[in-house]
């Protein structure tokens, strides 16, 4: 088995663009999805590019390395439009798990459930792929390309995810329902970011995660609030509950039916947008 546990990005990408190895970095996914007391080679373990971790802002974006943790997330002096990111990664496993998971990790294994991709995809995320050949940037929504895909190639890394200062001054929130409060995967989920000027929904972003392959926005319902005054709100959201379900393709597995998840994801987004509308008038 061969290892590498560089200090440079520019090593790790020599590596990743001739070895192809398995990246590792907190490995709170990596061993469960494996099944195995032994992970076979080559392993390139990224935990020592500090170059990748902490917060910072940049050229109109606030950009997250992809080492940064969870709990790291949670300590941070953030916008109010990161409430949501916040909620959702107090809620990613226990402590030791938020203290080691890093906020990349959870993008690259692409779980339907992943807590943070509702709140990264109403933030309007980008993620930062880096190769030997250059840097781009992906929307999250051409990033994440199905359960467990996404759009990386073998010889790029995830270094960063950067979202857009504009959406600073907006508030934002999320949910989950699950078997039990913590330390579980979640059968739906839903993040909202809006925001509210001279009583009338001026921008609102809708993501509803776990009820399909990738979680989704729901462009039609936010189109259908915008400008919607702030009383007027609950009988919008009661009138435009079907474009929520036709968003979504929910599956029966252990946790939960497919239909009892459409119903879920329904009600916790009007849950959610409302109790939002009355905190922030």
């Amino acid at each position: 088995m061969s290892y590498l546990r560089p200090s440079r990005l520019e090593d790790a990408l020599k590596w990743l663009s001739t070895e192809k190895p398995l990246v590792m970095a907190g490995c709170t996914d990596i061993y469960p999805m494996h099944e195995t007391p032994s992970l076979a080679g080559p392993l390139l373990d990224i935990t020592a590019l500090h170059e990748l971790s902490g917060i910072s802002t940049l050229a109109g974006y606030r950009r997250f390395g992809a080492l940064t943790t969870w709990a790291e997330i949670n300590r941070a002096a953030l916008p109010t439009a990161y409430n949501g990111l916040k909620a959702a990664s107090r809620e990613i496993g226990g402590v030791q798990i938020q203290s080691s998971g890093t906020i990349g990790g959870n993008l690259c294994t692409a779980s339907p459930a992943a807590d943070s991709v509702p709140c990264l995809m109403t933030l309007d995320a980008e993620i930062e792929l880096t190769s030997f050949r250059g840097v781009r940037h992906l929307p999250m929504a051409e990033f994440l390309v199905g359960a467990r895909q996404t759009a990386r190639a073998s010889d790029e890394l995830v270094t960063a995810i950067r979202m857009p200062i504009s959406v600073d001054n907006s508030q934002a929130d999320f949910e989950k329902i699950g078997a039990r409060r913590y330390l579980v995967i979640s059968i739906a989920m839903v993040a909202v970011r809006l925001t509210i000027s001279d009583g009338r929904i001026e921008d609102i972003a809708i993501a509803v995660g776990a009820c399909s392959p990738v979680a989704v926005r729901v462009p039609d319902l936010e189109k259908a609030l915008l400008d919607v005054k702030i009383y007027e709100v609950a009988d919008a959201l009661e009138e435009n509950k079907k474009i929520i379900m036709g968003k979504l393709s929910p599956i029966d597995d252990m946790r939960a039916t497919g239909p009892y998840r459409m119903e879920a994801a329904t009600e916790l987004v009007v849950k959610v947008v409302n109790r939002m509308c009355k905190g922030i008038s």
